[in-house]
């Protein structure tokens, strides 16, 4: 089974953070179940990683929480790791009100800590729907943004 990060997050995302009443097994249980569904463990490792890093980093934004209108020039590493669709869905997503300043910049700095060569539209429409699942005030940007990943057409206008 050749599972990547991007699957590993998936499946918890489906399975355990879109349902947040109930409670997740812990840390060992978790693993041992992610094992089963046939997941490897270095996947499975850094996936755990990349998720506690994204809670430091909402933990950081959020004290410093101010509003900026910025224009965002992409890296060259960014650039080579985005498709051209993909930094079309992030406009996309910020001109339309579900990603603002900051939670575009957290959606890049979490897209960039993947070990993926070329991130798809798809991976990263699952970057962000995992990354405003847990920020305060963006239950209605998370809704639409899981209408987007689960219901939503393919292609958008950019």
């Amino acid at each position: 089974m050749n599972e990547n990060v991007i699957d590993v997050l998936i499946y918890l995302y489906e399975n355990y953070l879109d349902n947040p009443e109930d409670a997740a097994p812990d840390h060992i249980m978790l693993q041992e179940e992610l094992m089963q569904a046939g997941f490897p463990n270095p996947e499975i490792q850094k996936a755990f990683q990349w998720l506690d890093e994204l809670t430091e980093q909402q933990i950081v934004q959020r004290e410093q929480a101010r509003e900026s209108q910025s224009f965002r020039i992409y890296t060259e590493d960014e650039q080579s790791r985005l498709e051209r669709d993909a930094q079309g869905l992030l406009l996309f997503l910020e001109q339309n009100g579900i990603l603002d300043g900051r939670s575009r910049e957290l959606v890049l700095d979490r897209a960039m800590a993947l070990d993926s060569r070329q991130l798809s539209v798809e991976d990263l429409k699952w970057i962000v729907l995992l990354v405003l699942i847990n920020q305060p005030g963006s239950e209605s940007a998370h809704a639409l943004m899981a209408d987007l990943v689960f219901d939503g057409p393919s292609s958008y206008i950019h």
